[in-house]
């Protein structure tokens, strides 16, 4: 028998905390060969710390005989995950890897969508009967728990249709006396989800529930597997990232920033960045229109800035407030009237907090330097017009934008902050100068 020194110990988990810290920046030559030089527990535990995507990568390089070991060290659902991650013509090669019960239960899983419910769940999971006596589950539960089960935090009980009849803790089985059948101590108010219900969506069930694990049921009540937790917090960092990329105004990368492709990179950056340059053309034909009124009146220049970066600002506020609020639950389709009140005073608070600003620096300034002439003070009556009008139409579009692509079955997160403040620049220079005409016109204009 041979024994671990505590010299040798040592160095194979500096060896495992280095492989760690050099994982996103090796070349996956090198990842290779850091990864098969570990001993089997450290490797075994940071092939598991692995996302799908790095862990197909990693399988796919190494030698045959060590690809299989590895593929049968993951649960269903997660080799799962593994063989999508890699190209269509390589899945069938990953999948026959695996022991013939895993292969069918793994095969059943790839019928679903990824971003499903189905797609998620383990078929793993603890069941009963309910006619069982108390001691009798107790010690079916101790044979079968050890090498099946997904999670034990939660016992389903099945009929014999298979259809979920019910739900018993391990607490309440064990508290039970022993004449009791598992029917006497399950609670039937069961929380489920659909199989094809939508990830985002899942993760809101058990956010709002507090539950471990969620059974996932087809239209006939029977049980097809559990989604646990573990999962969702994975689908949350993914959501999340998500969101966050398109708030930046481009396309999700669908992958960890250093695994895409250069190309593939340029080209999801690319289009949206033409199609607001292209929404920003529409601010120079703007500008274009107002000549006349920007050649008598040149101080009007200095201010379009000012006027249109407050409006993109406000509604990039807004589209967030409301995007975040709409993933969280906390906002639904029908609660657009709502918003829309409360962002129209919104608006037109911080927009007269704005324009009071302005007013104050046009007057304090021409104090200091008479930079705006002779009519100073309507030209700060404008701005503070302006402003208000501005601010206000930005509040609106932010909050009320993501509400139109959601009824239209779109992300609302697509509703960037830059595609926002693109919208609201060409509208910011028609109020500003519509504002500026009325005012100032007989004497500036």
């Amino acid at each position: 028998m041979t024994t671990t020194t505590p010299h040798r110990q040592t160095e194979d988990e500096l060896l495992a905390e280095d492989l760690r810290e050099i994982w996103n920046f090796a070349s996956l030559e090198e990842r290779v060969e850091g990864f098969r030089s570990l001993p089997a527990s450290e490797a075994e535990e940071i092939f598991l710390s692995l996302d799908a995507h790095t862990q197909a990568e990693l399988l796919t390089t190494l030698p045959a005989n060590e690809r299989q070991l590895w593929m049968r060290q993951l649960p269903p659902d997660d080799a799962a995950d593994v063989i999508q991650a890699v190209p269509a013509e390589a899945r069938e090669t990953l999948l026959r890897l695996l022991d013939e019960p895993t292969r069918r239960e793994v095969s059943g899983l790839l019928a679903y969508a990824e971003d499903e419910a189905g797609g998620l769940m383990s078929p793993r999971y603890v069941r009963l009967r309910p006619d069982m006596s108390v001691d009798e589950a107790i010690k079916y539960l101790r044979r079968t728990t050890r090498e099946r089960a997904e999670t034990i935090y939660y016992i389903y009980v099945l009929d014999a249709g298979q259809r979920l009849v019910g739900v018993v803790s391990f607490r309440e089985l064990f508290a039970a006396t022993s004449e009791k059948t598992v029917r006497d101590v399950m609670r039937t108010d069961v929380i489920t989800v659909r199989e094809d219900l939508d990830q985002e969506a899942v993760a809101n069930v058990m956010a709002e529930t507090n539950l471990m694990a969620v059974p996932v049921v087809d239209s006939e009540g029977h049980i097809k597997g559990i989604v646990t937790v573990d999962d969702i917090v994975d689908v949350v960092r993914e959501e999340a990232t998500e969101d966050i990329q398109k708030f930046g105004g481009m396309e999700a990368l669908d992958a960890p920033y250093l695994q895409v492709a250069f190309a593939r990179m340029v080209k999801k950056r690319a289009s949206w960045l033409a199609a607001l340059f292209l929404g920003e053309m529409l601010t120079a034909t703007a500008m274009t229109y107002f000549e006349d009124e920007i050649a008598k009146a040149v101080v009007l220049a200095l201010f379009v800035p000012l006027i249109i970066s407050s409006g993109g600002n406000s509604g990039s506020q807004a589209s967030t407030l409301v995007i975040r609020a709409m993933a969280l639950g906390e906002v639904r389709l029908r609660d657009w009237w709502r918003i829309l009140l409360r962002e129209l005073g919104a608006g037109v608070v911080l927009g007269s907090v704005l324009g009071s600003i302005g007013f104050l620096r046009i007057i304090v300034w021409q104090k200091i330097t008479p930079l705006y002439g002779e009519h100073y003070l309507l030209v700060a009556f404008t701005i503070f017009g302006s402003l208000i009008g501005v601010v206000t139409f930005g509040t609106l579009a932010g909050s009320l934008l993501p509400f139109v692509l959601r009824r239209l079955g779109f992300d609302p997160a697509s509703a960037s902050a830059p595609f926002v403040a693109t919208l609201v620049d060409v509208t910011g220079l028609v109020i500003y100068f519509s504002v500026a005409t009325v005012i100032l016109s007989g004497t500036v204009l």
